[in-house]
């Protein structure tokens, strides 16, 4: 199974947060996915989001690709 890391849109209309999940590369974008990793909130103010950063690796190093902008986050996330 093709794994991607990527993020999954979650909320109604206008209220719109996403979820950073481990998914198969070919499911669709709110379709099955294998694990939560996090979440990312682009209309809250100030931490608007939070990472598994170990999760994150573990499923790096088994070959998932991550998406751009889960990269992005991950690299303004602090390290910890």
């Amino acid at each position: 199974m093709a794994v991607s890391v990527r993020l999954r849109r979650t909320g109604g209309k206008n209220e719109v947060s996403y979820r950073v999940v481990a998914a198969d590369r070919r499911s669709p974008r709110d379709g099955r996915f294998v694990e939560i990793l996090g979440w990312y909130d682009p209309k809250r103010q100030g931490v608007n989001f939070e990472l598994k950063r170990d999760r994150i690796e573990y499923w790096r190093q088994r070959g998932a690709q991550i998406s751009d902008t889960v990269r992005s986050l991950l690299a303004r996330a602090p390290k910890a």
